[in-house]
């Protein structure tokens, strides 16, 4: 559906910069807190634009920050509590999409990490054995019991989590905004935020005034003035294929369409879809000078290929699939690794993003920490080791393109050592250190 831009002044309760997840979820918990607010919601293109409709559709538990970081920097029992937050967000989204009608193909099946090389054993196992040891449900799959799941063509092993649910992104943008919509909620597309000012938006037609400003921009967030530097957008692109046949899931198994990932240094996650197809993204497309951000990024044949590679080493009975999509997309990506959500009541501005790619479950939290920060509730989510965390900025250029681009060569090249080695490379270890992880 088509939707109208603002095109002229407009006061409202509360505005919001961005309608992906965390616009759209903020929005939807303002207004079930208290449906006489006014909330007007604009973007630049149209609902889901970015990331919230073109990613790898995991709702997962996973958080950004490695839980040893943030018990370094807030301590042991907020990093719990934060990993508690997320293994429960994974189910607030499934039950909101449920009562509100929302049919975005969720399906909590968990996820499983595949040790698809012997390098990438010990790397799995420790992952399993770190997360154990805080409580949370990981298990060890032996190599026979993973291939029950799903047999691939290389399999030493797996970790399993239950706390992850695949569904259909682009579905689950359109459903919120239609949501968001019934309940009063305001949303303006092809109106592009010039800039935010205390009290106000201005856009490309007219001014959206309000006492609270949410930027909710991910990774087009260097688009506005004065953030170049503090969210990096990096691309992660994606494949699918066309329907696969029964005969191929009888041979591959997949039953419980658990979402999918190695222990690869440079991310590669999978789905199988609610239509049998395999869904399937990765890390490797370069960082572009100045954070630029262009729809021709959005295509990279070289990338895509790769992913095609992928694709077929791990399901060879996939090498004459049809690729029928081809799509990507930037991330937001703060200097530090470690995703945030605050307000600056002075300023009238409020925030949340850097979601490193993990953003589909924590823009819900978010979305109902950012309404309990503006109606000025002090509960548990207010109190969450993330909410006015603060990230340094990235270094000015050339030194984050030659940085970035340099450890992400590496970190790909590290995984096509341990392929020819069948051993870890010590490598990845050292650009990830490198870019703050």
């Amino acid at each position: 559906m088509s939707r109208p831009a603002l095109t002229s002044d407009h006061d409202v309760d509360v505005a919001i910069v961005g309608a992906g997840y965390t616009g759209l979820w903020t929005a939807y918990h303002l207004l079930k807190s208290d449906p006489g607010l006014h909330v007007a919601v604009i973007e630049k293109e149209t609902v889901g634009f970015g990331a919230s409709g073109r990613n790898g559709g995991w709702c997962s538990a996973l958080f950004a920050a490695p839980y040893d970081k943030i018990v370094r920097k807030y301590g042991a029992d907020a990093a719990l509590a934060m990993r508690r937050a997320m293994i429960d967000t994974v189910d607030v989204v499934g039950r909101t999409c449920a009562e509100e009608g929302i049919d975005c193909d969720f399906h909590k099946g968990g996820m499983l990490v595949f040790a698809t090389s012997p390098g990438h054993f010990q790397r799995v196992r420790d992952h399993v054995e770190d997360v154990a040891s805080n409580g949370e449900e990981y298990e060890w799959l032996e190599p026979d019991e993973a291939a029950r799941r799903i047999a691939l063509s290389s399999n030493h092993g797996a970790a399993y989590s239950p706390h992850c649910a695949r569904l259909h992104p682009a579905k689950l943008a359109r459903g919120l905004a239609r949501v968001v919509e019934n309940m009063g909620g305001e949303i303006f597309e092809r109106t592009a935020a010039m800039r935010i000012e205390r009290g106000r938006v201005v856009t490309d037609h007219a001014s959206l005034r309000a006492p609270v400003v949410v930027r909710a921009t991910e990774g087009y967030t260097a688009r506005l003035p004065g953030l170049r530097r503090r969210l990096v957008p990096l691309y992660s692109l994606m494949i699918a294929t066309e329907p696969l046949p029964e005969t191929f899931w009888e041979g591959i198994g997949w039953e419980g369409r658990e979402t999918l990932t190695d222990g690869r240094h440079l991310l590669i996650y999978a789905q199988r879809t609610a239509d049998d197809r395999i869904a399937l993204g990765g890390r490797g497309a370069p960082y572009h000078f100045g954070s630029r951000v262009e729809p021709d990024f959005d295509s990279d044949p070289a990338v895509f290929e790769a992913l095609r590679g992928v694709l077929v080493q791990l399901f060879p009975a996939a090498a004459d699939a049809v690729i029928t999509h081809r799509w990507g997309g930037p991330i937001g990506v703060p200097r530090d690794w470690f995703t945030s959500v605050g307000l600056d009541r002075d300023e009238g501005l409020a925030w949340a993003g850097g979601y490193v790619g993990d953003g589909v479950s924590t823009t819900n939290l978010a979305g109902r920490t950012l309404a309990d920060l503006i109606f000025e509730r002090d509960t548990e989510l207010t109190r969450l080791p993330w909410v006015g965390h603060r990230s340094r900025g990235w270094e000015p250029e050339p030194l984050r393109w030659i940085g970035i681009n340099l450890a992400l060569r590496a970190l790909a090249s590290a995984d096509a050592s341990e392929e020819r080695k069948l051993q870890a490379s010590k490598r990845g270890g050292s650009f990830k250190r490198l870019l703050g992880l």
